[in-house]
């Protein structure tokens, strides 16, 4: 594909989203580092070669290399031009579990920090077709962090009927799952989780110290008792940079 048809195809995509130019174009550039498109030490095209090529203002790319370069990415040299420092870390520890057992477990070393917590509070709209709503949850908005880098954000509600029945510890060191999993006189008959693939928004972006704009995985959990009832439903956003999805399919 030609530089011309690259720049128009590059404008329009911009011109879709409603996310600041100068943020998808970091995302696009720090993506070309990734991939070895721009490699280690090597020197990029000039502002004015990706003004051109994208088909935006000099100042918007310069805005986007900013990005870049306060993150460690770029280098640049005055009369030498910008050259590509290291690749975006990658730690792709983060797996995100298909199975009833692996949605128990505490990942290792993880810290979950209490962001919100309120009572007695309606569901939000569920569009999934499992169980009916509860009178009334507890809602925690909780950030999921491992050796200080937080990579999970979640709204977990549980059904008031049931909180006096999970320790008050359980909510700074279970899984959603997990709290519901282990109550006496509760059965779960139908576990569902959903998953999708989103953009981070200001909030996500801000908690989860990520760009805006920036892929993440997002993961809704739903657990039903045998009275029919959602006991659980929670909503998780897990940094797209560090998750991993594997399914055994034999």
């Amino acid at each position: 594909m030609g530089q011309t048809a690259l720049g128009n195809n590059t404008a329009e995509a911009l011109r879709k989203s409603s996310v600041a130019r100068y943020l998808q174009l970091a995302s696009l550039f720090r993506r070309r580092i990734e991939s070895g498109e721009w490699l280690v030490d090597s020197k990029i095209p000039t502002v004015k070669e990706l003004a051109d090529q994208c088909g935006v203002a000099s100042m918007t790319i310069r805005q986007a290399l900013d990005l870049l370069e306060a993150d460690g990415l770029i280098e640049r040299f005055r009369a030498k031009g910008t050259f590509v420092k290291k690749q975006p870390q990658r730690d792709l520890w983060c797996k995100v579990h298909t199975d009833w057992t692996g949605l128990l477990l505490a990942r290792e070393n993880a810290v979950i920090e209490i962001l919100s917590d309120e009572r007695n509070v309606q569901l939000p709209p569920y569009h999934g077709d499992a169980g009916i709503a509860a009178p009334a949850y507890r809602h925690l908005k909780r950030r999921h962090s491992r050796n200080g880098v937080a990579f999970l954000l979640a709204d977990v509600y549980v059904d008031e009927r049931i909180v006096p029945l999970i320790p008050e510890s359980a909510f700074t060191t279970a899984t959603a799952m997990r709290l519901v999993a282990d109550i006496a006189d509760q059965k779960i008959v139908d576990a569902r989780q959903e998953l999708t693939i989103g953009a981070a928004d200001l909030e996500t972006s801000t908690r989860l110290n990520i760009p805006l704009g920036e892929a993440v995985a997002k993961v809704q959990r739903v657990a039903v008792n045998q009275d029919g009832h959602l006991i659980l439903v929670a909503n998780g956003i897990y940094r797209g940079d560090m998750v991993r999805i594997e399914m055994k399919l034999r």
